[in-house]
């Protein structure tokens, strides 16, 4: 019986397969990169708030401490948002007529809080305590970026779990001195490495990795 397919299917079948393979591992990454993206994360996008607070105004421009707002930064899980009292210490002084600050006046004398939106809002089933992070030594440009550059605030990091196993396994790579903490414009140093090591020797910085440490 004569010979259905001619010999050269044989090398189409095996192109296709191949090809077959290429694809798929081609939209794999595809998908990866997608989920990895600033569209999907959110990052770079400025957030809408009741009332469009500059960071740069307060932080680069007027020098605050990020303690000043973020009582509890040093102490708790969460960072805190500071109540309308702590905008009128100032602005019961300043701008005190100035329409752009009607919302923080009105929730002053109202006795109503505003409703600021999260810009970085990780899902539920994360635990995550400043406290530690601050106390170990982890800057707070680390993961929120330059926030004395923001004239609006938005998310720099993708927050996904393989962005902070990055430095749960690496700490050495961005551990900083204690006092440099809430120095925003701080710059690692040549000799970071170095320096990483001694401070995760001195600060008991742990590889944490497990699950649990996280997802509680």
């Amino acid at each position: 019986m004569s010979q259905i397919f001619h010999r050269s299917a044989n090398t189409l079948f095996r192109l296709a397969l191949i090809g077959i393979v290429l694809l798929g591992g081609f939209l794999t990454w595809l998908l990866y990169a997608l989920q990895s993206s600033d569209y999907v994360t959110g990052a770079f996008v400025a957030v809408e708030q009741p009332i469009q607070f500059s960071h740069e105004r307060h932080v680069s421009g007027n020098g605050i401490d990020c303690r000043y707002c973020h009582t509890s930064v040093e102490d708790s899980s969460f960072a805190g948002i500071p109540p309308t009292k702590t905008c009128m210490n100032c602005h019961s002084q300043i701008f005190v007529t100035s329409p752009f600050l009607e919302p923080v006046r009105a929730s002053f004398r109202d006795n109503r809080s505003l409703e600021w939106t999260r810009v970085h809002d990780l899902p539920d089933f994360v635990y995550f305590n400043h406290s530690i992070h601050v106390n170990k030594g982890i800057g707070c440009s680390t993961c929120h970026g330059r926030v004395d550059l923001m004239p609006l605030m938005w998310q720099v990091q993708s927050l996904q779990m393989q962005w902070c196993l990055g430095c749960h396994r690496n700490p050495e790579q961005y551990v900083r001195p204690r006092e440099k903490v809430f120095q925003m414009d701080y710059q690692p140093p040549s000799d970071q490495l170095t320096l990483g090591r001694k401070l995760v020797s001195e600060y008991k910085i742990q590889r944490l990795t497990d699950c649990w440490t996280c997802h509680r």
